[in-house]
């Protein structure tokens, strides 16, 4: 080949490699990218390669997974963190398809890329990918855009910053139940970005209509933005947004929903303080270690030391020690499993005087 065409070369086995029909073939290619890019150069690589990547209509998921991952670490292959933006088309593509691998490695390399763009390349371009992923038609879109709200909305001047919040608003009463699955799950990261005064209402205003689903998939994931919403507030905005909720939680209809408490219970006593965790949490607690279903049981039964070590050991001895008793003869063998596995290191907890006991009960 002669020398003026070498360096088209590259780019022309890619573009031949990617449309053949083995899918091996196409694989290989992907992750030669960053060798590709080096043979085109910076620019070559900004106007033909990525143009090209976003045209590229692939429907083989572990090709495009593999775009995915690949297209989160090429800042240094389209000329540093100044060209950032033209890696977004792509993955905002990406952002749309059914395979939920996919879109979750796409918002994963936006993150990345967002996290290092400049501030106003972030309001110029990862804003608008944003609004326009939560606008989206399909669910695939709006379920992506609520993991990206996190590193859009700190650079964004206010009046964006309360464009954004109403569009997460919206995007916790969407009516697909997997949007608002995704943005229980993504609020308490969104939450961390938010400034105080707004945390108490906007965010909270959120969370509660989360928690009041009608699904439990959704109600679920809510108890795992508890914790981390208790660490952002205040002790006592804690004890009058948050408690309330997990108490309830705690009795929910769905043993799903009984089960996340019992995992996240005892993260909250430190955010809430000893007082109520005295008067409300160890009640929940006890309800939990004697709960109907047997995986709440197991779920209540693994924490039970990490629970006691919150408390004094008076309240660990008079509430939860018959609760322990109880369950190490507990009809199921993995509810018993589960109490074995922690119930030594109650004793430096409830200290000299109930070793024998939690000894004999192990027994």
């Amino acid at each position: 080949m002669a020398m003026v065409d070498e360096p088209l070369y590259p780019i022309a086995v890619l573009i031949d490699e990617l449309k053949n029909d083995d899918i091996q073939l196409r694989l290989n290619s992907i992750r030669r990218l960053s060798t590709i890019a080096r043979a085109l150069g910076e620019e070559r690589t900004r106007k033909e390669l990525i143009p090209f990547l976003a045209e590229n209509n692939d429907d083989d998921d572990e090709v495009l997974l593999a775009m995915a991952e690949e297209l989160g670490v090429f800042i240094p292959y389209v000329g540093g963190v100044e060209h950032a933006h033209v890696l977004l088309p792509p993955l905002e593509t990406l952002c749309t398809v059914e395979e939920t691998c996919v879109r979750d490695k796409a918002v994963e390399s936006l993150c990345r890329i967002g996290s290092q763009m400049k501030e106003s390349d972030l309001v110029d371009w990862f804003v608008p990918l944003v609004k326009r992923l939560a606008a989206g038609e399909w669910f695939t879109a709006r379920v992506s855009a609520c993991g990206l709200f996190h590193i859009a909305y700190s650079s964004a001047p206010d009046m964006l910053k309360t464009e954004l919040r109403s569009i997460y608003t919206q995007l916790c009463q969407d009516d697909m139940p997997m949007v608002r699955r995704a943005a229980a799950t993504n609020l308490g990261k969104f939450a961390a970005t938010v400034e105080a005064a707004h945390l108490k209402t906007d965010i909270m205003s959120m969370f509660e209509d989360l928690t009041q689903d009608d699904q439990d998939s959704v109600r679920l994931l809510a108890v795992e933005g508890c914790a981390a919403l208790g660490k952002l507030l205040e002790p006592q905005d804690c004890v009058a947004h948050i408690l309330p909720v997990i108490v309830n939680f705690s009795q929910d209809k769905s043993w799903r929903v009984r089960y996340m408490v019992a995992n996240q219970l005892y993260e909250l006593c430190e955010a809430v303080g000893p007082e109520p965790t005295r008067t409300d949490l160890v009640p929940a607690y006890v309800r939990l270690l004697r709960d109907n279903e047997a995986e709440v049981r197991i779920a209540a039964a693994g924490k039970v030391t990490k629970f006691c070590r919150i408390l004094n050991p008076e309240l660990a001895i008079q509430h939860i020690l018959p609760c322990v008793k109880e369950l190490s003869s507990d009809s199921s063998q993995h509810v018993r499993s589960a109490l074995a596995s922690v119930i030594m290191g109650m004793a430096p907890v409830l200290g000299k005087v109930k070793r024998c006991v939690l000894v004999k009960t192990k027994a």
